[in-house]
């Protein structure tokens, strides 16, 4: 489906319901709207189906942002993490979506931050999984070097700063990025932008947006994998840091990775499921 949101055409799915019987009444349900990493190179679809497992307990939103997927892509020099935090704002407006509780991965991480320092209050509950809110290209390096030693830190140092790389030895950079990652059928469904990937890059090279986080007020779960490379614990530790007192929850995995619903569900879930139904307001 696609709406018409900020100037642009966005592409959503929905699945599960978002009322559901109960007695003589009908009951409210938790909307989780899910927001993808990226930049130009992944859409809603790596979700799929492993977040079915949320429908269970509240209606669930596939989101493609403005560049990405379906949705419609523009001029890639225009498009700002900005742009994306206001979107996803009037995206849930103009569909009816109330106290959305907003999940961001990876560089959907930063777009869900700045939706909640943006627009204070309006989403029952945030969770930043796998991501960040300020780059350091030496703690990413360095991650790497952990996993993989000298060559690997080379090879990511130079595929994140944009330099020339091979197929294979960008390959050799994604797997390790974790236990388990998407397989190349599900990285295939994903229309690529490739403009945008550069544009973004750039952007997300120069990111920091810690001091805007103490406008937050919702709730937020920050949740990462012990062997995330891309986005260590301490990326997450400092989201945690900076956010208002009392309203940040850390959920550090053990033996995951930047994709923690692969690597780990049977711990993963119970965490995502137990915020999910502690935020909703109905």
């Amino acid at each position: 489906m696609h709406v018409d949101v900020n100037g642009g055409r966005l592409w959503f799915d929905v699945d599960g319901p978002g009322l559901v019987p109960s007695g003589p009444d009908m009951h409210l349900r938790p909307t989780v709207v899910l927001v993808h990493g990226g930049p130009g190179s992944f859409d809603h679809s790596y979700f799929k189906p492993a977040f079915d497992e949320l429908t269970a307990y509240a209606q669930v939103v596939y989101l493609d942002l403005r560049g990405h997927g379906r949705s419609e892509w523009g001029d890639a020099a225009t498009w700002t993490f900005e742009r994306c935090a206001d979107d996803i704002r009037v995206f849930c407006d103009t569909v009816g979506i109330v106290d959305p509780i907003v999940l961001g991965h990876s560089m959907g991480g930063p777009c869900v931050l700045l939706y909640g320092a943006r627009h204070p209050g309006h989403a029952a509950g945030l969770i930043v999984q796998s991501g960040f809110a300020r780059w350091d290209a030496f703690r990413l390096v360095a991650a790497f070097r952990r996993v993989g030693g000298e060559t690997l830190a080379d090879l990511a140092a130079r595929s994140f700063d944009g330099k020339p790389v091979t197929e294979e030895e960008d390959a050799l950079v994604f797997a390790a990025f974790g236990p388990r990652i998407p397989d190349n059928e599900q990285l295939a469904r994903a229309p690529r932008n490739s403009d945008l990937n550069t544009h973004g890059m750039r952007l997300i090279t120069r990111l920091d947006i810690l001091d805007q986080l103490a406008r937050i007020k919702s709730r937020t779960l920050v949740h990462v994998g012990e062997l995330d490379p891309v986005t260590p614990v301490g990326a997450a530790q400092e989201i945690i840091e900076r956010l208002p007192p009392g309203i940040g929850r850390l959920e550090v995995l053990s033996d995951a990775g930047h994709f923690v619903w692969l690597d780990a569900p049977d711990r993963y879930w119970p965490v995502i499921i137990d915020f999910v139904t502690s935020c909703s307001r109905s």
